[in-house]
């Protein structure tokens, strides 16, 4: 297994830009290693080519079983968060190691919308650089259909690109900022520290309360945040890299809440809120004082 092992991680990280779930993404390499182990070697030219396209075909029927399940999901739904805690209260996000624009929870969302083909072969092309023979191979199709497939992708993917994200230091000081303002009922400080069109997700899978519906406008979002935070308990968050921007884990009462993503535009203002609440999307995060990094 000491070949396979060599581009595991490369294959989890293939597999999570397409399913937006570690669990999943490990299950789909796991299935591709029992097909590596049943195939004759000799013949594979380029193994991380070859098990990275094996990697892409399971992925795209994991993705079309997937949309049956998607339609009958509860609420909104949203990736797998990918957290890696700060080792110190005085750490600087910056000095980590950042994930690429890839793994961003609001780009994992929007690929939601494409179909899964258009997903493989857009993931595989436009950010592992897979040349469209190989994508073909993967998709079962021909190579001027699968390079129809990335264009379009492509092209709706950039209609709705979510805006870039503001340096790591201006996103963890407005994060602050508002969560502190959160916690004292400003309003006019909310309010000014997010987007017009600001969105509100949130993801409870059926499993705990959480927003049915995505909630859009920042009078909308203020309200419903002073909302939750009317009940008297006090949030305690826990700053973290999440998919690699920055992020909290929230603890109410001292039991774990949830993972919330803000995204900080340019602007200096919050412009989407990811919250994750939902516990099986929960499960794999590290322990409070545990260092081990997500892969």
């Amino acid at each position: 297994m000491d070949e396979f092992s060599a581009h595991r991680e490369h294959l989890v990280r293939v597999a999570y830009r397409m399913l937006g779930s570690l669990s999943d993404a490990e299950d789909a390499v796991q299935e591709t290693w029992l097909r590596w182990e049943r195939t004759d070697r000799s013949e594979i030219v380029d193994p991380r080519a070859w098990l990275t396209r094996v990697t892409g075909r399971i992925c795209l029927d994991v993705l079309r079983s997937a949309r049956v399940t998607r339609e009958a999901y509860v609420g909104p739904w949203l990736p797998e968060p990918l957290v890696e805690r700060l080792p110190t209260a005085g750490t600087d996000p910056a000095d980590l190691a950042v994930l690429d624009d890839s793994v961003r929870i609001a780009l994992l969302h929007l690929l939601e919308r494409l179909s899964p083909e258009q997903r493989v072969a857009f993931v595989l092309h436009d950010v592992f650089g897979v040349p469209f023979d190989g994508i073909a191979a993967a998709l079962g199709t021909k190579v001027d259909n699968a390079r129809q497939l990335a264009s379009r992708a492509r092209r709706l993917l950039h209609e709705s690109a979510p805006p870039r994200l503001a340096p790591l230091a201006e996103q963890r000081a407005t994060v602050e900022a508002f969560f502190d303002a959160c916690q004292g009922g400003d309003l006019s400080r909310l309010t000014a520290l997010l987007a017009p069109d600001v969105e509100f997700h949130s993801d409870g899978g059926g499993q705990v309360r959480a927003a049915l519906r995505p909630i859009y406008g920042s009078d909308k979002v203020v309200r419903f945040l002073l909302g939750v935070l009317a009940n008297g308990s006090y949030l305690e968050p826990e700053p973290a890299m999440v998919n690699g921007q920055f992020g909290l884990v929230l603890y109410r009462d001292g039991q774990l809440l949830g993972v919330v993503v803000p995204d900080v535009t340019t602007d200096g203002r919050i412009s989407r809120f990811s919250f994750v609440v939902n516990p099986e999307k929960l499960r794999r995060l590290p322990p409070v004082d545990g260092a081990d990094e997500v892969s």
